[in-house]
């Protein structure tokens, strides 16, 4: 099993890749979202030192978007979606695949983010232990949720537009959580944080073993 989730995400991985689509759109949209927000609020006045936490996982939310609709996108286009039914691969292998490489290009943006908000906002950045594993587990969280919904809207016409309007309310807790981790690591209270890094690794393996025991059914359904 290990082996072919490795080769889903490693097909998937190769796919973002050679394509450039991460790099050349969802980069930069990451970053010009981060602009974005510095011009809407007034930093002289510190609401975009405090707001920081909250407007990194906004921004990190809407990047996942983007990398979950375009990782089933490319499987239905191409059509194969059927060839990954036919292949013998275990559905749960398939999940976790996919999970594996869209947390891989959350991370990879998280990462550009930090970058853009010490940069832009002039943030400080502490507590680097809570800061590390409050992003493996919320990028863990937002892959595997994205993916077990990314496959029940992947059938449907409306698909990029539905996608939102599922994932987002269900990813709630993680934005609260993680930005709830972000402010106590920020102000130096990483003590505080750590109950809200707990509360993300239990949303990821919840969505882990729903993905992996769902992802069948929910394909078949597609």
């Amino acid at each position: 099993m290990f082996r072919d989730v490795a080769l889903v995400a490693g097909k998937d991985l190769r796919i973002e890749w050679r394509s450039r689509v991460g790099i050349n759109q969802i980069g930069p949209f990451a970053v010009l979202v981060l602009v974005l927000f510095a011009f809407a609020l007034d930093p002289d006045r510190g609401v975009l030192a405090k707001a920081t936490p909250g407007l990194y996982w906004i921004a990190v939310l809407l990047c996942g978007l983007l990398a979950i609709q375009r990782a089933f996108a490319v499987e239905v286009a191409d059509g194969a979606t059927d060839a990954l039914r036919l292949s013998g691969i275990e559905p749960a292998a398939l999940f976790l695949g996919k999970t594996l490489a869209v947390a891989a290009q959350l991370l990879v943006l998280a990462a550009l983010l930090l970058v853009g908000v010490a940069v832009l906002y002039s943030a400080t950045l502490g507590g680097w232990p809570l800061l590390m594993a409050t992003v493996v587990s919320a990028s863990v969280g937002i892959a595997g949720a994205g993916t077990l919904y990314g496959v029940l809207a992947a059938g449907l016409r409306v698909r990029e537009t539905l996608l939102p309007l599922l994932l987002l309310p269900v990813l709630a807790p993680v934005l609260i959580g993680a930005t709830r981790a972000f402010e106590a690591a920020l102000a130096g209270t990483p003590a505080d944080g750590w109950p809200w890094f707990g509360w993300l690794a239990v949303f990821a393996v919840i969505y882990l073993v729903a993905g992996a025991a769902l992802f069948g059914p929910l394909l078949e359904e597609a």
